[in-house]
């Protein structure tokens, strides 16, 4: 649990320092052909990051709480593995305001780490399923929510060399 705690706490910061060093001037700037902009990337992971399903219909898990946690951390932390975003957590088109998606990131990541503190991690969430997953616990979802945004913090570093060049 210590570990769980431990790298929400180190994502939210690397997510931030990611973040924070890409100009608001460069927030919208497509850096390179077929890439979102630092602000739409910012935008993905905000989506992604669902708080509600940690606090939806649950029940008794009949398995290992985190056994999916291992396989989840190949597949997200693999980045030679190229993915396509579900359309429900798909970036907008729009400008997106560096400040305002940092407080909204700041904030999701203060509640996970809340749920974490609090919330029974055994339990498998019934409201939502990550499409081609089985059924995930809460304790595997905030681990998702670490590898879905550790992946997506090497994007912006990438990013924003780009920018940088």
């Amino acid at each position: 649990m210590k570990d769980l705690l431990t790298e929400l706490e180190k994502t939210k910061a690397d997510l931030i320092s990611a973040i924070s060093a890409i100009s608001d001037e460069q927030f919208n700037t497509v850096p390179f052909k077929d890439s979102w902009t630092p602000g739409q990337v910012t935008e993905h992971v905000f989506k992604a990051v669902g708080i509600g399903v940690l606090y939806g219909k649950t029940q008794p898990t009949e398995r290992a709480p985190d056994e999916n946690v291992e396989g989840t951390a190949k597949v997200f932390l693999n980045m030679d593995i190229k993915m396509k975003s579900p359309d429900f957590i798909y970036p907008s088109a729009w400008p997106h305001d560096r400040k305002e998606m940092l407080a909204k990131l700041e904030d999701s990541f203060k509640k996970l780490i809340a749920a974490a503190k609090t919330l029974d991690l055994t339990l498998t969430c019934l409201d939502f399923k990550i499409p081609g997953a089985p059924p995930w616990t809460r304790l595997e979802f905030l681990w998702f929510y670490v590898f879905h945004t550790t992946r997506h913090i090497n994007q912006l570093k990438n990013i924003a060399k780009a920018l940088a060049g």
